[in-house]
């Protein structure tokens, strides 16, 4: 039995996704049409497209939609961190402009959410994605439990319900995946299963060389097991390094073996500097003073610190004002 939500805000990420804004709007409209306060927030990443102008256009007829529209692409990341942030309800669901989990579906969420959980992971049914998305993704979720012993709810996806307040604690922290996090700060979360169909317009924009860079992020960003092996991988390297050389003054192993070995331990030195680099941009990164991401225009109050002029709004101002202050 459904149960209408306290208050629902609906973050749906845009990027070039003109073609889909009308359809997602009608669908979630009408899918929710139960909730008393609902709340439509898109999130335009920076399209290049009409997406912004069709979400302006809804936004002046539905006074439930609500829209954020960033100075350029800066990835979903920073399009949930944003949209957390400004969302206005005490529950978030995030649902994609591609409706390929279908609107209707929100309902499995809430109904999972009232047994007393802070997070509800949609788990895609037959999933309608390409072989080869669906086995990276597949891969990356083993090898993060497995290898990395990162706690990775099981079947988890990027639609799921969420308390607001909650989510906006974990983007405040910065991490760079937001479904570990999720179990890494001790929210009680479940996962359910949700229909799920064909793309039936526009494109994924996730591409293989993306999918590579955010598993990176996944890996590196909550599990420490790599720098762990690059500490023991040195530590062998110079015992066996002391052993054979202890070994050669003796007589006792050939010239050919010494240079094997020479060029297996020069091997693993580039290796370890390259991980230890890429913990050190971690670093960095987490201690850059640059945001997220920066918004251009949006039609709800917006904090200064999230747009390029400090929150000082204005056209420049007439040539000849200019020159009379001059």
């Amino acid at each position: 039995m459904t149960t209408e939500p306290a208050g629902l805000t609906v973050l749906v990420p845009c990027y070039n996704e003109g073609a889909q804004v009308e359809t997602a709007h009608g669908e979630l409209v009408e899918a929710l049409k139960e909730v008393g306060e609902l709340e439509i927030l898109f999130v335009d990443d920076g399209s290049t497209d009409d997406s912004l102008d069709r979400i302006r256009r809804l936004a002046e007829t539905d006074p439930r939609v609500r829209y954020l529209s960033f100075t350029r692409n800066f990835g979903i990341d920073a399009v949930m961190a944003a949209g957390f942030r400004y969302a206005g309800r005490p529950w978030t669901v995030q649902c994609d402009a591609d409706l390929q989990v279908p609107p209707a579906e929100i309902w499995a969420l809430l109904d999972k959410a009232g047994e007393g959980y802070d997070v509800v992971f949609g788990e895609r049914r037959g999933r309608r994605d390409p072989l080869l998305r669906r086995g990276g993704s597949a891969g990356l979720h083993w090898a993060a439990r497995r290898l990395f012993g990162i706690d990775m709810p099981r079947g988890a996806s990027t639609f799921r319900l969420v308390r607001t307040g909650l989510a906006q604690t974990i983007t405040e922290l910065r991490l760079p995946w937001f479904i570990p996090a999720v179990p890494l700060v001790g929210a009680r979360y479940a996962v359910t299963p949700v229909t799920h169909r064909p793309r039936t317009a526009g494109r994924s924009k996730l591409r293989v060389a993306r999918l590579a860079a955010h598993s990176f992020e996944l890996f590196f960003g909550f599990s420490w097991r790599p720098l762990a092996a690059v500490y023991a991988a040195g530590a062998l390297g110079g015992c066996l390094a002391l052993v054979l050389a202890v070994l050669g003054y003796a007589g006792l192993v050939g010239g050919s073996a010494l240079a094997a070995t020479q060029l297996l331990l020069t091997g693993l030195t580039v290796a370890a500097v390259a991980l230890l680099g890429r913990y050190l941009h971690r670093l960095l990164r987490d201690s850059a003073r640059l945001r997220t991401y920066y918004i251009k225009e949006a039609n709800v109050p917006l904090r200064p610190e999230d747009t390029l002029t400090g929150g000082l709004p204005g056209p420049p101002p007439p040539a000849r004002a200019v020159r009379r202050n001059a």
